[in-house]
């Protein structure tokens, strides 16, 4: 799950209000990548350390995706940045009530077995779908009036790029290490993977995903850092504002809210199935024992992260 520290930001933050494709707010103000790093850490942090304590669970929490792409691209443009954070903090809290009153726990263990293990599924098709995007597999290029395209195959039906290359030969790695009860094998997949990346671009000076050169990086740009220690800039924390609840009509706050609490509900639902299935933690009906501290400490995560702008 680390890649979360580096994809979140990239979701949520921009380098720049006018860089292309920043995510600027109704102000045009954008959340800085270092500073949405820094906090999607410490919230992950933290409330992993959280989970084990309070749930007993050996499961990390962190910063779902999903979400925060619904709050980048759906929410963020209708208010400022803090006050859609404001909605997470409302979305977690809602999310805690339900657990403290029993409702979620009801829900948790009334739901089928089989119906929490196709949401995991769902959830991992998501990300891996993310991923064939940004290695080149797949790609959605407007047209020149922005209208809608269908996703093709690559970039003009070819996959000849070398992102695409870095990540074939890290997932088969990946694939290896898993296949041979490598401890931390996803982890030392993506490490790899990097460096790989990092040697590529120093070699071939691939550059970017921009414009005409759609065969490039398409998220982060692999290099060296300028620095490799460095105190975290945590300013984002405590940076949030309930003020959307005066910019945008009730109704429309109101449903903003649902879907945040509709997607984190069946989001931590198949997440905590799956992985307690992997995990061998479920009991002989297929229900985790004492799921109810868990889906507390989860909605509390969904707050801080709002609280911290790292999101739900």
């Amino acid at each position: 799950m680390s890649y979360i520290v580096v994809l979140n930001p990239l979701i949520l933050g921009s380098v720049s209000a006018d860089a292309p494709g920043a995510k600027r707010d109704v102000l045009g103000a954008v959340l800085p990548v270092p500073q949405v790093a820094a906090v999607t850490a410490l919230v992950a942090g933290v409330m992993t350390l959280l989970f084990g304590l309070v749930a007993n669970y050996p499961f990390a929490i962190a910063t779902g995706l999903g979400i925060n792409t619904l709050v980048a691209v759906t929410i963020a443009p209708r208010v400022s940045w803090p006050e859609a954070m404001g909605l997470v903090v409302v979305d977690g809290l809602i999310i805690m009530l339900l657990a403290a009153t029993g409702f979620r726990t009801a829900v948790f263990t009334a739901v089928p077995a089989e119906l929490k293990a196709a949401i995991a599924v769902g959830i991992g098709l998501f990300i891996s779908f993310i991923g064939l995007v940004n290695a080149g597999f797949v790609r959605r290029i407007p047209d020149a009036a922005n209208t809608t395209v269908p996703v093709t195959l690559g970039t003009g039906g070819s996959i000849a790029s070398w992102p695409t290359v870095v990540f074939v030969v890290g997932l088969m790695l990946t694939g290896v290490l898993v296949a041979r009860g490598v401890r931390a094998a996803i982890l030392l997949g993506v490490l790899a993977s990097t460096v790989l990346a990092i040697v590529v671009e120093a070699i071939a000076k691939v550059g970017p995903s921009r414009g005409a050169h759609s065969q490039g990086w398409s998220l982060g740009y692999p290099a060296l850092p300028e620095r490799v220690v460095g105190l975290p800039d945590l300013s984002l924390v405590g940076d949030v504002s309930f003020g959307a609840f005066t910019r945008l009509p009730v109704l429309t706050v109101s449903l903003l809210v649902f879907t945040l609490v509709l997607a984190n509900f069946f989001d931590a639902m198949g997440t905590m199935t799956g992985l307690g299935q992997q995990a061998g933690l479920l009991r002989p009906d297929g229900q985790l024992p004492q799921v109810g501290r868990a889906l507390g400490v989860e909605g509390l995560g969904a707050a801080v992260g709002g609280a911290a702008s790292s999101s739900s």
